[in-house]
């Protein structure tokens, strides 16, 4: 935030997901890949779900930045293959990805009034 002025305008990857189902649960979450190779860029993703925990949207968010940063890198991407569990890092052609995310979720409220989930990348360039 102490990079940020009021009236900069900033780019921004958002994602969002609403409902007014009583009951229902709603995610939305950011996905983020991040090679160790400081050099290139990495992948922000974004999605946005229905009965999905956090944890679980979360994964999903990452895995799909992963697989979108792996497209660009013109590589092959298999997550199951790639995924190092005991290192919790993605392997794409040999070359390290950390993934992140930021997710929240809520229950729709109990009298149908609309309930909104919000997850946001802001990108600030010094």
């Amino acid at each position: 935030m102490k990079l940020l002025h009021p009236g900069e305008v900033t780019f921004a990857v958002v994602a969002e997901n609403s409902t007014r189902e009583p009951h229902r649960l709603t995610a939305s979450s950011i996905g983020l890949a991040i090679p160790s190779d400081r050099s290139t860029y990495g992948y922000l993703s974004e999605h946005h779900s229905f009965g999905e925990p956090d944890n679980i949207a979360g994964e999903y968010a990452e895995e799909l930045a992963a697989e979108m940063l792996a497209t660009t890198l013109d590589v092959e991407f298999d997550s199951d293959k790639s995924w190092d569990e005991k290192k919790e890092i993605y392997r794409i052609s040999n070359k390290i990805v950390r993934t992140t995310n930021v997710t929240q979720t809520a229950v729709g409220d109990k009298r149908g009034l609309w309930t909104t989930v919000m997850a946001a990348a802001i990108l600030v360039f010094e």
